[in-house]
């Protein structure tokens, strides 16, 4: 087994996503068991996890907020941060 330490910080970033899912999952449950589903999203629930199964992951949470405009860029907070801390 690999240790955290051995990680990248894009593995581990997709780590902690992954186990964030799933507690949230347990705290919370489905809020739509039992309810019947359109033919249209029965449809797309199957290409979706069709894709998972072949490796096609999700738009990274990242590209979501740049396309909302709800995140700094990378670029914006590194000049942001410079220079803070040391007056």
């Amino acid at each position: 087994m690999r240790k955290v330490s051995d990680l990248t910080v894009e593995e581990f970033e997709q780590l902690l996503e992954e186990v964030v899912e799933r507690k949230l999952e347990e705290f919370l449950g489905d809020p739509d068991e039992g309810l019947e589903l359109t033919e249209w999203i029965e449809q797309r629930l199957k290409e979706t996890n069709a894709a998972l199964k072949a490796g096609v992951r999700g738009i990274p949470h990242e590209e979501i907020l740049r396309r909302l405009k709800l995140g700094r860029s990378k670029q914006k907070a590194k000049v942001e941060g410079k220079g803070r801390g040391k007056k």
